[in-house]
């Protein structure tokens, strides 16, 4: 009989799974890593800004 994925048995199972979600998480740390990082606040403080306003009636036009 040929071995298959279905047929394994249960440490077989773990060990497949743990090394998928180490891929994945070295292909998440990798590109975040990768990605380039602004240096100027912007995102910062628009977030703030809206953190402020957040509950305060929009202004009409």
């Amino acid at each position: 009989m040929v071995p298959s994925f279905h047929n394994a048995d249960e440490p077989t199972h773990r060990r497949v799974m743990v090394v998928g979600l180490l891929f994945c998480l070295a292909f998440v740390v990798v590109s975040f890593s990768l990605r380039p990082q602004s240096e100027s606040g912007h995102a910062l403080v628009k977030a703030d800004r809206l953190v402020r306003t957040a509950g305060e009636p929009h202004k009409a036009n």
